[in-house]
């Protein structure tokens, strides 16, 4: 009777703190945290929260801040801020901006129709630019330049939240504004401060957004246009890409709406077929009275 085959004794990833298929020389650890750390760079969000799922050791090194702080950062293709300090964890930052979350789910969902994800800037400085024009601006440097700002269709905002800004497009039904005429659907850019949604003042209601500026263009208008801009990086050549419309919005007889976003602005644009004109408004978020800007929407329809 021949040997019976002897029972090899499974391997417990948990208790196993060498692999025993390496060379007998190798220095080599399972457990290596640099290794691990190193791996994770290249992991998404779901597969990040899975590995930690699997043991003790797992979960403590793959919840650390610097690994969802780089998933973070890679996954919203921006660099890292200038004000490096949040208010939030950063796996719940990953978690808002990757959930599938938009700012119309917290109000008016029955104003809504659909969105989609442009993506995410950085604002360095507190100013912001916002226009309906996609064309380059020069801020004037006179006692008026709001004045002339505002007669331009522009609106100069100040006291902005510095770092990282999520942009998404929103559709939602009219109407949303003071027009009783309107019957169809508007277009919102919209974009905000990458931590809003974790703020108990959006949360409950308690901010809300305020008109800051409305244009009217009473004649046809080939496309509907909007754009915010970092005041301070306005001439960067990385903006300039904003500028260059015919590389990134749809030919003429294209009406899906496109989109570009830089390091320091975001724009949009759909193609109209013949019409009457635009209303636009601004409206921003602040947090709390007199606090900084948290959002921006730049809303338009047709007259």
């Amino acid at each position: 009777m021949g040997k019976r085959l002897r029972r090899e004794r499974s391997v417990c990833a948990r208790i196993s703190p060498r692999s025993t298929y390496l060379a007998p020389h190798s220095t080599f650890y399972c457990y290596e945290e640099d290794v691990w750390t190193a791996i994770a760079r290249f992991l998404s969000g779901r597969s990040l929260v899975m590995l930690a799922l699997t043991s003790k050791w797992f979960y403590r090194l793959m919840m650390d801040e610097s690994i969802w702080k780089f998933a973070c950062l890679r996954d919203l293709r921006v660099p890292e801020p200038k004000q490096k300090q949040v208010s939030c964890k950063w796996i719940s930052l990953y978690a808002s901006a990757f959930d599938g979350s938009h700012s119309y789910m917290f109000r008016q969902q029955e104003k809504h129709i659909d969105w989609m994800r442009i993506g995410a800037f950085s604002l360095d400085s507190s100013q912001a630019l916002l226009t309906e024009r996609l064309s380059p601006v020069e801020i004037p440097e006179a006692e008026n330049m709001e004045k002339k700002l505002r007669s331009g269709g522009y609106c100069l905002l100040k006291n902005i939240r510095t770092g990282i800004w999520i942009a998404d497009l929103q559709l939602v039904r009219c109407p949303l504004c003071d027009l009783s005429n309107c019957e169809g659907t508007m277009q919102t850019l919209d974009a905000r401060h990458f931590e809003l949604f974790l703020n108990e003042g959006f949360q409950d209601g308690t901010w809300e957004y305020q008109v800051v500026g409305a244009h009217d263009i009473k004649k046809n208008t080939e496309a509907a246009s909007g754009a915010i801009f970092d005041v301070k990086h306005l001439k960067d050549s990385s903006t300039s890409a904003i500028f260059d419309v015919k590389s990134w919005v749809g030919k003429p007889a294209d009406w899906q709406p496109k989109a570009k976003v830089t390091v320091h602005a975001v724009a949009v644009n759909t193609n109209l077929q013949e019409n009457e004109g635009l209303h636009l408004k601004y409206h921003v978020m602040r947090a709390g009275a007199g606090g900084d800007v948290v959002s921006i929407r730049i809303s338009q329809q047709l007259l």
